[in-house]
């Protein structure tokens, strides 16, 4: 535990607590309460048979939900569908999704679960979601066995010339060829292609170099178009607009210059969780890719994705409850939290803490920020409506997935607030 010094001092002085407590007051959602039907069915199926500690939990029947809302989206696009690993990295969870989409095709980001992934699903079609070091290829060529063929089913995504030349040289010395897609900078300005004389380089140099390198198709990433960014930048329609005039200005130059290496069968990709919706109208793309939104944690509480709903949670059991807030060397003197702000009546230390995650249930929880975070033994503190007792839960919302998810060891596969499975998670 780490005392959180400005807040110390300031816990000290009458006015530092007075404000902290004036804060908090009028904040909604402070009165708290018991769990509603669903978290109260999830802690007794925990307290009865989970493993004490702290868990992942995916909700499947959420999480059917989520899936067949993009499976809906994706078929009234006319586009198919590609899983992104990093945002679900679980194998078995993966697997889940992939059997009900019936789709083959993955996005990776890592070369460790690159090597998995090919092992895994064997008969994947894989896309890299970001340009790797040359080495982390060398590494994945290096560990490889098995029938998943890299020359036939994994397409390195490339970001410049200089990093195509890299990459010319490995296949040159592995003596074998590599589906190569070109990362476009749509929009989002973290790297990428727009330039055509630019494009025009990396194109002209797969042509001289068949026997090693195959033109495979593009990416163009655009999650900011579903994002909320501010008005001033312009409406989500305006911005997907540019989107599409860099994306086709890519095309048209590629098929008018090099249409020796274009074909109806190459790798359009495009979206992210955010936006893949829109895409549904355009007809340029032939793929869409999808990870987070099929969990929703709270950084995806999005207007775009309004139809989809919370399908991960975290759940850690109740170690101790120790009344009012009390503060190391404060003592008596911290009865003035708990006096000024009701949600600081019960103290309640939770099995870890610190996570990137926020309480959804029971309502009314929060961290003490005086008292500091801790990722061992977090205090929580609620109202005397909260109702916790030891070795009851408490549940979280993620803010995000790809890293979360890492975190717990095993996943715990729910439906109807039952354990039915356990999926392990990418190492």
């Amino acid at each position: 535990m780490a005392v959180n010094r400005r807040n110390f001092v300031l816990g000290t002085l009458g006015v530092g607590a007075l404000l902290v407590g004036v804060g908090t007051w009028l904040r909604p959602g402070d009165r708290g309460g018991p769990y509603n039907d669903y978290f109260r069915a999830l802690n007794k199926e925990l307290r009865e048979k989970g493993p004490m500690r702290p868990v992942l939990l995916i909700d499947l029947d959420r999480l059917d939900h989520n899936i067949d809302v993009v499976m809906q989206s994706v078929k009234r696009g006319g586009k198919q569908l590609r899983l992104v690993e990093k945002s679900l990295p679980s194998p078995g969870l993966l697997s889940y999704i992939a059997q009900r989409t019936g789709t083959q095709k993955l996005m990776s980001f890592h070369q460790p679960f690159l090597n998995r992934d090919a092992v895994t699903f064997a008969q994947s079609d894989i896309l890299l979601g970001k340009p790797l070091p040359v080495r982390s290829a060398e590494l994945f060529y290096q560990i490889h066995k098995g029938p998943f063929d890299p020359a036939r089913q994994l397409q390195w995504l490339l970001d410049s010339p200089e990093r195509l030349q890299q990459y010319l040289a490995l296949a040159q010395g592995l003596g074998t060829r590599m589906r190569i897609n070109i990362e476009l900078d749509v929009g989002l300005h973290r790297g990428g292609v727009s330039d055509v004389n630019v494009l025009g380089q990396m194109l002209a140099l797969i042509s001289a170099n068949p026997q090693h390198l195959q033109f495979s198709g593009f990416m163009g990433y655009d999650p900011f178009v579903g994002m909320g960014v501010p008005g001033i930048l312009g409406p989500p329609e305006e911005l997907f607009a540019r989107v599409m005039v860099i994306y086709q200005r890519c095309v048209d130059f590629t098929r008018q210059q090099f249409s020796g290496l274009w074909h109806d069968g190459l790798c359009l990709n495009t979206a992210g969780s955010p936006s893949y919706r829109i895409h549904e109208k355009e007809t340029l793309s032939t793929e869409v890719s999808v990870g987070t939104a099929m969990l929703k944690p709270t950084h995806y509480d999005l207007p775009s994705l309004v139809d989809h709903v919370p399908a991960t949670y975290i759940a850690t059991p109740v170690l101790k409850s120790t009344g009012a807030v009390n503060i190391p060397a404060l003592d008596d003197k911290s009865t003035l939290f708990s006096w000024w702000d009701q949600n600081q009546r019960q103290t309640f230390f939770i099995y870890g803490g610190n996570w990137m995650a926020e309480f959804e249930s029971p309502q009314g929880l929060q961290s003490n920020t005086v008292y500091g975070r801790s990722s061992n033994q977090e205090m929580v503190n609620g109202s005397n409506a909260v109702g916790l007792k030891i070795e009851d839960h408490v549940f979280l919302r993620p803010t995000q997935s790809e890293a979360v998810l890492l975190q717990f060891g095993d996943l715990l596969a729910v439906r109807g607030g039952k354990i039915v499975d356990s999926w392990a998670v990418y190492t």
